[in-house]
């Protein structure tokens, strides 16, 4: 046999830990996992001794900004990032300029990200309402990853753009949906049998107490979490779960931020709502409103990066299984924007390449274990989103899509060798323990020791196979662990 890859000596990731062992790749798959060496010649041999051989990690919520204002980012830069930073499948969000609001629109991002993509990639759909009601069905065969639902947000009634800062009265706008639409989304998108993820703000609340911070003359951090305080999320995530639970459908709450997001989420799934999950980003686990000082509008996002409490909450939600998914938000802006006043900035930063070294850190640091990181990065968003096991394992029969770690190699995150078009990060100077070394794709290794190595060979992902028909994937098992 003439293999194309051997990784040799890794430690193999079982699902349930890590044991000793040989990975055999043949065109693009897995084609055999022994822990004796197997017979045969390697075109390329890689020695795993020592390291930590895992599924391909995958970042399930990035903007790339393409179709739109590519001068902050594009799908290029954007997977080269994910790739630099070991991940080998992203989602691609679909608040484009078109969005991905009806089948046209997805065929023709297929072709544009297909043509720049260094990892492989799904697109998500985007729910405008009425707007675009009757393409959720057609969207869903097309091929999308799952629905999303910017709920709060008004949209522009030429472009169908989000209007992030929306007044009362603005002209040429169709104004946050009622109750009544937002209804008619979680029903359509329950018909399809696929995700409705929800960014949870609730825009009446926002903007009421927005104005009298304004009114008050405050400017500093914690007059933005005035603005944009817990109860916005908190009240936005339970009619979500109210609906959900009438309606059946599958509901994701996005980019979770505080505590009472987690403990009502917690409190649905207990009650036995298994369609009810959520993730949440680094950001919320690493960063709380006592590092504004240190950091400085760099780390304004939305929703904004609440307390203390909440990040202990967040982190005890991933321990215990509340939150089964953390990715990045990667949402650039240029440096030119982000330097201004913290009120008149953009939100959004970079962050698919630094997603899983801050995990991996966290597992140096014993919050959790590298499988738990595993599960939150690769075999749970495969899962959730009905890719698996094509992505999110090390099954023979699969897709050779791995992340090699080395969790003794050290690195400090430096803004200027992140490999985004923007460079804008909270994490800059950040000392990191535990590394992805290597990130290969359906058999190709993309990025090795921090350098890309491979022209963009990404593919489209479509849920329930790798076909766009959605066939179902067959595993051909010829051996295991």
């Amino acid at each position: 046999m003439l293999w194309d890859h051997v990784i040799k000596n890794g430690y193999l990731y079982t699902g349930n830990g890590f044991e000793k062992g040989h990975l055999y790749i043949k065109d693009g798959k897995i084609a055999a996992i022994s822990k004796d060496e197997l017979a045969g010649e390697a075109l390329e041999a890689t020695d795993g001794e020592g390291l930590y051989v895992c599924p391909g990690f995958m970042d399930t919520h990035i903007h790339s900004r393409d179709p739109g204002p590519t001068y902050k980012e594009d799908f290029y830069y954007s997977t080269q990032a994910a790739a630099a930073g070991g991940i080998t499948t992203v989602f691609e969000m679909p608040n484009t300029n078109p969005p991905i609001n009806n089948v046209g629109n997805f065929e023709k991002q297929k072709e544009n990200l297909s043509a720049k993509a260094h990892v492989d990639f799904a697109i998500w759909g985007i729910c405008l309402g009425d707007v675009n009601r009757e393409d959720i069905v057609p969207l869903h065969h097309a091929g999308v990853i799952g629905f999303k639902f910017f709920w709060g947000y008004a949209i522009n009634k030429e472009t169908y753009q989000l209007m992030y800062n929306y007044k009362d009265g603005d002209e040429g706008v169709i104004p946050p949906l009622s109750d009544g639409e937002v209804y008619s989304i979680f029903r359509e998108v329950q018909k399809t049998g696929q995700i409705l993820a929800i960014h949870a703000e609730n825009n009446q609340i926002i903007q009421r107490l927005t104005e009298e911070v304004e009114a008050s003359g405050k400017r500093d951090y914690e007059a933005l979490l005035q603005g944009r305080p817990n109860l916005a999320e908190e009240m936005t995530i339970q009619s979500g779960i109210a609906l959900a639970k009438n309606l059946g459908t599958r509901l994701h709450i996005l980019h979770v931020s505080t505590g009472e997001g987690v403990k009502l989420i917690r409190q649905a799934q207990a009650d036995g709502y298994t369609n009810i999950t959520s993730e949440t980003c680094p950001h919320y686990l690493f960063l709380s409103n006592e590092d504004y000082e240190r950091v400085g509008p760099q780390m304004k996002v939305y929703p904004p990066i609440k307390y203390k409490k909440d990040q202990e909450e967040l982190w005890r939600g991933i321990r215990d299984g509340t939150v089964t998914v953390v990715c990045s938000d990667h949402a650039p802006h240029t440096e030119e924007e982000k330097d201004g006043s913290l009120w008149d900035i953009p939100a959004g930063m970079c962050g698919v390449e630094t997603l899983a070294p801050l995990l991996l850190n966290a597992v140096s640091e014993e919050k959790i274990s590298l499988v738990d990181a595993c599960k939150l990065l690769s075999e749970n968003p495969a899962k959730q989103y009905g890719i698996y096991p094509q992505k999110g394992s090390l099954q023979v029969g699969t897709d050779a899509d791995i992340t090699i770690v080395d969790m003794n190699k050290k690195h400090s995150i430096t803004r200027e060798q992140l490999h985004s078009k923007s460079k804008v990060t909270a994490y800059d100077q950040t000392p990191i323990t535990g590394m992805p070394v290597a990130t290969i794709v359906r058999g190709t290794k993309v990025m090795e020791n921090g350098q890309i190595i491979s022209k963009p060979i990404g593919r489209i992902v479509v849920p329930g196979g790798n076909e766009r028909d959605g066939s179902p994937f067959q595993l051909k098992s010829i051996g295991d662990l």
